[in-house]
């Protein structure tokens, strides 16, 4: 795998939605893109293994899929940022995963890139009429790619490409053109594909109406949502342009509106679990779920200080060190805790779609906007707010949080009213939002005003005596919510655990003990056989003490300097040197050497 990303750089370009059959490794049966961007896709899976199948969050996974009409193939690795595992209704288990992309295989960064950037909306046609074509054409030249059927197989073959957005039925011919919707209807709401050999029934084009029909035929398609919009057999080119584009962006929208569904009811799960099992911290002089090390004790009191009062509180600390952890202490121990956190990813959404989250939007105020909605401020109302990667957030964003900052007024988009809110908010970051702001990336009145209370959170492989007692907390809480017995840590495997870097930090450590965990026989130790092979290959070597002899030594600082400038760059070969002042070749050969690099 080469192009590894700069794990650093958000890409702001917009998801397209995409459903073509994704292979994965490890195995997920019945996967499917739902969307993709230059820097990851969404997922959706029937795991014949249940939510026990395929990769956790955290942890990477290999991919391959065909573009359409180029079928060519791309290869990928990434990371799942976040899995969301829900009961179907036929009782199987539906599995949705963001993924990050990482590393892609030869040109295929290129290829993606090529085809999002030359990608228009994709629109099927069917059984047009002569008449009806020449309309169409002149409608949506350099609007949309057209494609026309006029067969239902024909029609079955462009939607199965995996990236048309609007099907508009036309022709003249009633029952043929009522007989294609209907069967597309009850195709949505009745099949439940258990053989992941078909994309999600719920991901369907949207239907814009040009055929002729009795009215009272189009009001019940209507009213099941079958139907997007209705035209009539001769609709004029503006009204045929209009539909289409307004259709466009609604699937852009609701596919989106989806993703961004499930994540947040993951998220809400996520929030039960945590506040409702014996581990949860307890307010009162807690150290937090296996904060061990001075380090951690040093950042709870910092909490204890800080979270009685409404200062706005920034936590900074690298991906995995448990900022989520942390917010969520600070608003137990607010007394706002009878009032749910809100949690939102900043780094997750587009700029639109963020500002309409976080203030919420007015009935009308873009296509797809078919109700108030009152936005996460409202919702967390006499609560807390947490803005994970906030460094993600554009300059126009930051302008409209400041103002609620300082004021606590949230005007929704479209909307005139004003609403005042009583929200704490908790922000995190994954950079120096100090060097953000020093480098033009992030407004410095926002810094400051986040700046009154900032708790640097180190890294895992800073804290080691925070290993084994997080090692703990996780099996605990991984035998009580899958429901498995692991009697604890074998003394070879807590020196494995102790002999790794960490580079996911806490959250790396939490996915190794849910998977050791799951692995476990009834009453079984957790021992190194159940620790992932590619921790146990990347130990550091026992040469801590004299006798492990200079060279030894020497050898273990030269491979934790080359992971670090490896990790700080992506991956990327030529960033790593640079920041070493190597040369790439002597680099690539040294890193090969220990094990860190295979290209």
């Amino acid at each position: 795998m080469k192009h590894a990303r700069d794990s650093s750089f958000v890409d702001r370009s917009p998801r397209k939605p995409l459903y073509v059959q994704v292979v994965t490794q490890p195995a997920l049966h019945g996967c499917w893109s739902v969307n993709i961007s230059e820097t990851g896709i969404g997922l959706v899976a029937m795991p014949r293994g249940g939510s026990g199948e395929g990769p956790r969050e955290g942890q990477e996974l290999e991919m391959a899929f065909s573009l359409p009409d180029s079928h060519v193939r791309i290869r990928v690795r990434g990371e799942v940022r976040w899995r969301h595992d829900t009961e179907g209704a036929e009782g199987e288990t539906v599995t949705a995963l963001g993924v990050a992309f990482r590393a892609f295989e030869g040109s295929d960064r290129v290829t993606l890139v090529r085809y999002l950037l030359e990608s228009a909306l994709h629109v099927a046609v069917a059984y047009a009429a002569d008449s009806q074509m020449r309309i169409i054409r002149a409608a949506l030249e350099g609007h949309a790619r057209l494609g026309f059927a006029q067969t239902p197989l024909e029609v079955q073959a462009l939607l199965t490409r995996g990236d048309v957005g609007v099907l508009l039925v036309a022709g003249w011919d009633e029952v043929q053109a009522l007989a294609l919707v209907e069967q597309l209807s009850a195709r949505r709401m009745d099949e439940v594909d258990t053989t992941g050999t078909t994309p999600p029934s719920d991901m369907a084009a949207r239907i814009v109406y040009c055929a002729p029909a009795p009215p009272e035929r189009l009001i019940g398609l209507f009213n099941s949502g079958s139907l997007f919009r209705a035209l009539g057999p001769a609709p004029d080119e503006e009204m045929v342009r209009q539909a289409v584009l307004d259709a466009g962006r609604e699937y852009g929208v609701r596919t989106e509106q989806r993703r961004m569904g499930l994540e947040l009811e993951r998220n809400l799960l996520r929030e039960r679990a945590l506040t409702s099992g014996p581990a949860t911290p307890a307010p009162s002089g807690s150290e937090g779920p296996g904060f061990s090390s001075p380090a951690m004790h040093r950042v709870m009191e910092l909490v204890r200080v800080a979270a009685p009062h409404r200062v706005a509180v920034l936590l900074q600390g690298e991906t995995g060190t448990g900022k989520e952890v942390l917010a969520r202490i600070i608003h137990r121990m607010s007394g706002r805790g009878d009032v749910p956190l809100v949690v939102q990813d900043c780094g997750a959404l587009t700029e639109t779609l963020l500002e309409s989250e976080l203030f919420g939007h007015v009935k009308g105020a873009f296509t797809g906007a078919v109700a108030d909605h009152p936005g996460l401020f409202v919702l967390a109302d006499g609560g807390t707010i947490f803005l994970d990667e906030i460094e993600n957030t554009t300059p126009n964003l930051q302008a409209k949080l400041l103002r609620v900052l300082e004021g606590g007024d949230v005007r929704p988009v479209g909307g005139t009213q004003v609403r005042h809110v009583d929200v704490r908010v908790v922000a995190a970051s994954n950079r120096d939002l100090a060097q953000e702001v020093r480098a033009g990336r992030f407004r410095a009145d926002l810094f400051y005003r986040l700046n009154s209370f900032t708790i640097d959170i180190p890294p895992l492989r800073e804290r080691a005596d925070d290993i084994l007692s997080l090692a703990r907390h996780f099996l605990e809480m991984f035998n009580r919510t899958l429901k498995r017995s692991a009697s604890g840590i074998a003394p070879d495997a807590e020196e494995a655990l102790l002999g790794y870097v960490w580079p996911g930090n806490a959250r790396e450590l939490r996915n190794v003990m849910e998977r050791a965990v799951l692995l476990s026989q009834p009453g079984e130790m957790v021992t190194r056989r159940l620790l992932p092979p590619a921790l146990v290959a990347n130990l550091r070597p026992a040469g801590n003490s004299v006798e492990g002899g200079l060279k030894a030594r020497m050898e273990q600082v030269e491979r934790d300097l080359i992971r670090e400038a490896l990790e700080q760059h992506g991956n990327v070969l030529r960033r790593a040197a640079t920041a070493l002042g190597m040369d790439p070749v002597t680099l690539g050969r040294r890193a090969r050497r220990h094990g860190l690099w295979k290209g």
